[in-house]
């Protein structure tokens, strides 16, 4: 028996955890900070709906040892993963001698994820598959980022990410699929020229890179309720997203066919037999 409040009501079928289908990464902190006590507060009320948590902006090195590792462990006790965020790129840049060492350290401090972003690096593909490679010598797992736009990640306008030029959506899957023959866990696809930093959305973008890498192998970045409306009405209630951390009720609502908008009211459905 379920005990979950209102079980009578009806609800579509969702994955149980582990799932590797309909998983939630919502962002820690970032735009403000995140201790062991809001997190318990969230964890306790919807964490079962909660699958990765991810650090951004290096926020981790910003901690002492031990409240970094009460939310890790906190994390871990309602079993959702915990992610580095794509903080790597920086260490390319300033330490590339300890690149090791933030790996060690990483796995040390109990980090289950490591994201390998690029949005603003000129790097070969080759690199960034041999850091998907290397990261899985540790006890963790390797999620490299995608993108179509040089710069993601960041706040710059978008004027001045037009400037730069978008990346051939080709590209963005032939290394997904790279790296994905190569072990990785996930795909992240960053929103910035999709959905985010555009004057009209790239929803054609989004299209291409589920069909050619398996919509199944992707997190989609989604930053606003109507780009992961748009998410769920196209790919269904089990795609995978990455959203802040105040929007997981919502998106479970959405997901789960409770709520919705006027263009989901009623029509998220799911099939129970479906594996």
């Amino acid at each position: 028996m379920s005990d979950r409040a209102f079980d009578f009501l009806n609800r579509n079928e969702r994955p149980e955890k582990p799932r590797e289908r309909g998983i939630t990464e919502i962002r820690g902190p970032y735009y403000d900070p995140m201790g062991k006590r809001e997190l318990r507060d969230i964890l306790e009320t919807v964490g079962r709906y909660v699958d990765i948590y991810k650090f951004s902006g290096g926020s981790f090195a910003l901690m002492d040892e031990e409240p970094l590792r009460e939310i890790i462990d906190t994390c871990h006790e309602f079993d959702v993963q915990v992610s580095t965020g794509g903080f790597i790129e920086r260490v390319l840049v300033r330490d590339q001698g300890h690149v090791g060492d933030y790996l060690a350290a990483a796995e040390e401090y109990g980090f289950d994820i490591v994201e390998i972003s690029s949005g603003f690096l000129a790097i070969d593909a080759d690199d960034l598959v041999a850091l998907t490679e290397r990261v899985q010598e540790y006890d963790m797992k390797a999620k490299p980022e995608v993108n179509v736009q040089f710069g993601a990640g960041g706040a710059s306008s978008i004027e001045a990410l037009e400037e730069e030029g978008a990346i051939d959506p080709q590209q963005a899957v032939d290394e997904a699929n790279r790296h994905l023959d190569a072990g990785a866990y996930k795909v992240m696809v960053e929103s910035e020229g999709i959905t985010e930093r555009v004057r009209d959305w790239r929803t054609d973008v989004a299209f291409a890179i589920a069909e050619g890498v398996g919509v199944e192998n992707c997190v989609f970045e989604a930053a606003d309720p109507p780009v992961f409306e748009w998410y769920i009405k196209n790919f269904g209630p089990n795609v995978n997203l990455f959203v802040d951390n105040s929007q997981i009720v919502e998106l479970e609502c959405m997901r789960s066919g409770l709520w919705g908008k006027k263009g989901t009211w009623g029509r998220i459905a799911s099939y129970g037999g479906a594996e």
